[in-house]
């Protein structure tokens, strides 16, 4: 009787143990998932918190125009009232030689995108949350938008 309680305490710590080998492993391969849905474009953007959902669609536009989106703004404590960004539920990103056209059909077709933005810079929003779309340029980005336009 002795024995067989200590074979059982001896099979439930073994198991312990593989199943937190097991969970290190897959925290491993979860950063590795994310290393190849997407890159930050400095250190400073704060992306650690996406859900889901969001690197869910950030690897869809990924699969889409076959590079990785490069993240240049996520998490942000100021800003707009009621924006996702200050929710962590929002991404801005830019794919560099993929057209921004190409990135917005992209996020369209993603299943769970909710907003999704242009900015006349070649900056792409996509959100998690309702379904909206807008464009925005702010002044100083039509004017050397216009000279662009105006040159050809």
């Amino acid at each position: 009787m002795l024995l067989a309680c200590v074979v059982a305490l001896t099979s439930l710590f073994a198991t312990e143990t593989t199943a937190g080998r097991s969970h290190k492993h897959a925290s491993r391969t979860d950063k590795s998932a994310v290393a190849r849905t997407y890159s930050i474009q400095t250190a400073r953007v704060r992306h650690r918190c996406f859900p889901g959902r969001l690197r869910a669609i950030l690897a869809h536009i990924a699969r889409h125009v076959g590079r990785r989106p490069l993240v240049t703004s996520g998490h942000r404590s100021n800003g707009r009232r009621g924006s996702y960004h200050r929710k962590c539920l929002a991404a801005d990103i830019r794919v560099p030689g993929v057209s921004v056209k190409r990135i917005v059909a992209a996020a369209r077709s993603a299943p769970a995108v909710g907003g999704i933005g242009t900015y006349c810079n070649g900056i792409v929003h996509v959100d998690v949350g309702p379904r909206r779309a807008w464009h925005y340029c702010s002044g100083l980005a039509r004017l050397s938008r216009r000279a662009r336009l105006a040159a050809r």
